[in-house]
């Protein structure tokens, strides 16, 4: 389920040098479910990316075959590029921002909301944690803690190289300084695309039954036969789908995401609230404490239900079902009002082209 059709999700990808970045970029591009992906580099080095180098290239832009495609920009040159890859014609289906080791994430994602692009919606901010060199990291680096507060998904990485107990008193320490932030646990950077990444919207060279074996098709085999445990990355994570044929309650929903549990990072579906707006149903785009509602008309013809996908680590999820179904209105009786959807259009954009507003103001979260 996409969050609308013509937004495209952000993702900040942040993390101090050696954490594994550019790894776990490397390893969504392999595996990228049919996403094109656009990748933008806020950086001045030298920033490898396999197949593609980077040199201080500032302002340039690089095919990475698939049709994703890669910029290397100045931070104040942000605007300019998220408006390039948002264009019809890249046909770009999430963009990532790999952050500088020693940039600021939360000025990144403030750009973002900034930003007037209606193309464009938060898509949550990626810290990678280098497990086996993090006591020295916060050593030199103490802002780290401020990086993780903020952080909507903690990927601790290189996690083959700490012993049981160290990796044990690293869990601890992130849900002290992140209380609530899933925790990923990754080795070479390979976490589930899903967690990142919606399955990809059929395309005609994706649809067709036989097609030419590409190089990127031979590429990720290859990376798969030398690393591994593929099939095993989803262990990391649960997910939870919830459908229901009763409308749902716009109070009694507001009530469960403003207390959704600790590690639930992303919530995307639809909602009908029933007579509460007969003509809308309503797209919900949630990662950590980003949300937003998108009303749209109901498609002619179509059933009216409620289908909403759960996301997280560590989340209950026979719990959460339970606490949706809940959610759902009981007869007439529980017929809701015009004010119980104030809650919810609180979260819904007030212009198409509107700046959203910023997902650490603590007045304007779910």
């Amino acid at each position: 389920m996409s969050v609308t059709k013509s937004q495209i999700p952000v993702v900040v990808l942040a993390g101090f040098l050696g954490s594994g970045k550019t790894t776990l970029l490397n390893h969504l591009l392999r595996r990228n479910g049919g996403n094109r992906i656009g990748v933008v580099v806020n950086d001045f080095g030298s920033i490898g990316i396999d197949a593609m180098t980077v040199a201080g290239q500032v302002g340039s832009t690089v095919s990475l075959g698939n049709g994703c495609l890669c910029c290397a920009v100045d931070a104040s040159e942000l605007d300019d590029y998220l408006d390039r890859l948002t264009r019809p014609g890249a046909r770009i289906d999430v963009i990532v921002i790999e952050a500088s080791g020693l940039a600021e994430p939360q000025e990144l994602v403030r750009m973002i909301l900034a930003g007037d692009n209606p193309r464009v919606v938060y898509g949550g901010l990626v810290e990678v944690v280098d497990a086996a060199e993090f006591d020295r990291t916060r050593a030199r680096h103490p802002e780290i803690d401020r990086h993780l507060a903020v952080a909507d998904l903690i990927v601790l990485n290189k996690t083959d190289r700490v012993v049981p107990a160290v990796l044990d008193r690293l869990h601890a320490t992130l849900a002290e300084l992140a209380a609530g932030t899933p925790v990923i646990g990754a080795e070479y950077g390979r976490v589930d695309p899903e967690l990142l990444l919606d399955p990809a919207a059929g395309r005609p060279e994706q649809e067709a039954d036989v097609r030419q074996l590409s190089f990127e098709d031979l590429y990720a085999d290859a990376y798969d036969h030398e690393h591994g445990h593929e099939d095993h990355l989803h262990a990391a994570y649960e997910s939870v789908a919830v459908t229901s044929a009763l409308p749902l309650h716009p109070r009694r929903l507001m009530d469960f995401l403003d207390s959704r549990p600790a590690g639930l990072y992303r919530i995307k579906g639809f909602v009908d609230f029933g007579a509460a707006d007969p003509r809308n149903r309503y797209a919900v785009h949630a990662v950590g404490r980003f949300l937003r509602f998108y009303p749209e008309p109901w498609p002619p013809g179509e059933e009216r239900m409620t289908q909403l996908v759960l996301i997280g680590s560590g989340i209950d999820a026979p719990a959460l079902g339970k606490e949706l179904d809940a959610c759902a209105q009981n007869g007439p009786q529980d017929r809701p009002d015009e004010r119980s959807m104030w809650g919810v259009l609180r979260f819904v954009p007030k212009e198409p082209d509107g700046e959203p507003s910023d997902p650490f103001d603590s007045d304007d979260q779910a």
